[in-house]
């Protein structure tokens, strides 16, 4: 899949899944139940152990039937061992040009977190297929909006902040697509090992995606 019908998924989908825990020994199956419900873009941060052995896990479990990438990626290092562990798309927390020109280089997606509009502008210039605007929280979707203004080219992705009832208002304001952590895999719910929660929270999100694109 090339970068350009990677960025297409991201867009369709709308959603993209950040699982984050203290181990990860349950994520193989957190992955298969939010393709349950319904979202196939999901993201596996570095900040979980032995984040490369589930990439790989993950990738021979569900194979094409997500986009799996790989986030709070810091150098082009740990890009390139995550897209060699089969990581489709990366996410960083800051802007990074050199994770940038190695995602390029391997004709993978690249998202790239930014906050202030100097530094989104400067992740599109430098290559960022989507600026991930975090953390969106701080901000809200007021703030979202004030940014597209200016520049309405740059595709944002807000992340952190957004659930359930914040989700419409971060869309019109002019979401590409969201970021979901804690949100949709609740800390309490995995730690239950509750997959069909986190199936039906999954769902839950999709449906009322669907809910605010048919109204625009």
């Amino acid at each position: 899949m090339t970068r350009h019908e990677q960025l297409q998924q991201v867009l369709d989908c709308g959603l993209v899944a950040i699982i984050r825990a203290p181990s990860g020994e349950q994520l193989v199956e957190v992955a298969k139940a939010l393709y349950d419900g319904g979202i196939d873009v999901i993201e596996v941060t570095f900040t979980v152990p032995g984040v490369l052995d589930i990439i790989s896990q993950v990738r021979k479990e569900l194979g094409d039937k997500i986009l799996l990438g790989a986030g709070t990626v810091l150098d082009p290092e740990t890009a390139r061992s995550a897209i060699l562990a089969g990581a489709e798309f990366i996410v960083t927390p800051v802007v990074n040009a050199e994770v940038i020109k190695m995602c390029q280089r391997y004709d993978k997606l690249v998202m790239c977190g930014a906050m202030t509009p100097t530094e989104i502008l400067t992740a599109w210039e430098a290559g960022a297929d989507v600026v991930k605007v975090f953390p969106a929280d701080v901000m809200g979707p007021s703030y979202l909006k004030t940014v597209h203004g200016p520049l309405p080219q740059v595709r944002l992705l807000p992340t952190g902040g957004v659930n359930l009832d914040t989700l419409e208002s971060f869309v019109k304001a002019g979401a590409c697509a969201v970021g979901l952590g804690s949100s949709l895999v609740e800390k309490s719910v995995l730690a239950a090992g509750d997959m069909k929660r986190i199936r039906d929270t999954a769902a839950a999100y999709v449906s009322k995606l669907k809910e605010i694109r048919a109204a625009k």
